[in-house]
């Protein structure tokens, strides 16, 4: 996921230099009472190619939208995003607080809560307008990654004056551990997150399987793995096994922020498998520049610690 948009700031800011906990815990504090904190109408107002692009890349072929001149709830971020190539350089009252931490050693960055709250469809025409008020800084803490505090903003997107969307986003800035220090932590930094309803997931990478869920009523397949079938709502379930193969169906290199336990740049992909569900992995055995759309993979374990296993995706003949 990418990092929401910094929005206007009317303020001026001094150097960044490094702060005691206290005296960010104060910063924080200064950064809360600023309020919700408008940033620029977005460059394009809401339109159908846009709604078509997402419909494709997520492949929901639900024609409401474009009949009704609708926009995905999940887009709400999409409208204001700057761009790769843009030079504008909006502030907001999260910008000071991370250039502190920056400045204090906390380079580290990992987002753990994303939170999106939907009011109304955006409608084709409307230009949004992103707010952001800066709610929460706690810390420090201790965690897998490093000691690092853990801050949280929510993003609120108008169309005029009626809230249309809001997101909280919190991040973990932590201060990541080198030399000795790394050699000395044995365990891979990055853990999924399992629980009832992923565990037969990860049973199975441990076992060398590629298990799928599968509603035990209807037969539906369904990955990421959920409660409940959205096909017949039943909440019976059961898994099969995947052949193991796929085709790359999109990709991303990740040059950075820098991710513990992984060197950069690497290659994460959407992997369309032949069952008929997709997976998201890394991509690995392959010279990045001859990673491609419709490259044929097969899954792959990889031993990252003592405990844990992942599944990865290597190139594979035709």
């Amino acid at each position: 996921m990418s990092e929401p948009q910094e929005m206007s700031e009317p303020h001026a800011t001094s150097e960044p230099h490094e702060m005691t906990d206290e005296e960010l815990h104060e910063l924080a504090a200064k950064q809360v009472a600023m309020g919700e904190v408008r940033g620029a109408p977005a460059s394009d107002p809401v339109n159908v190619p846009m709604i078509r692009h997402w419909l494709t890349a997520m492949g929901d072929a639900n024609p409401a939208y474009l009949e009704r001149g609708l926009a995905p709830p999940a887009m709400a971020q999409v409208w204001t995003m700057p761009g790769l190539r843009s030079t504008a350089k909006d502030r907001s009252p999260v910008d000071d607080l991370m250039a502190a931490l920056n400045a204090n050693g906390y380079t580290g960055v990992v987002a753990t809560n994303c939170e999106q709250t939907y009011h109304r469809y955006a409608r084709v025409g409307e230009r949004l307008v992103p707010a952001t008020r800066f709610t929460d800084l706690v810390g420090p803490k201790r965690t897998a990654l490093g000691v690092g505090f853990f801050a949280t903003w929510t993003i609120t997107w108008y169309s005029e004056e009626e809230p249309v969307a809001e997101m909280l986003f919190r991040v973990l800035k932590f201060r990541p551990v080198t030399g000795r220090e790394n050699e000395e932590r044995a365990a891979y930094p990055l853990r999924p997150a399992v629980n009832q309803d992923t565990a037969f997931f990860w049973d199975g990478v441990r076992d060398g399987e590629l298990r799928i869920q599968t509603c035990a009523d209807c037969g539906e397949l369904r990955h990421p793995p959920g409660p409940m079938c959205p096909q017949c709502r039943s909440a019976n379930r059961t898994h099969t096994v995947a052949r193991g193969i796929g085709t790359l169906y999109s990709y991303v290199v990740h040059h950075h922020p820098p991710v513990p336990g992984r060197d950069t740049p690497f290659v994460v992909g959407v992997v369309e498998l032949p069952e008929g569900v997709r997976m998201v992995g890394n991509v690995v055995d392959c010279p990045i520049e001859e990673v491609g759309a419709g490259m044929p993979l097969r899954v792959t374990y990889r031993q990252m610690d003592d405990r844990l296993v992942l599944p990865m995706w290597a190139p594979r003949e035709p």
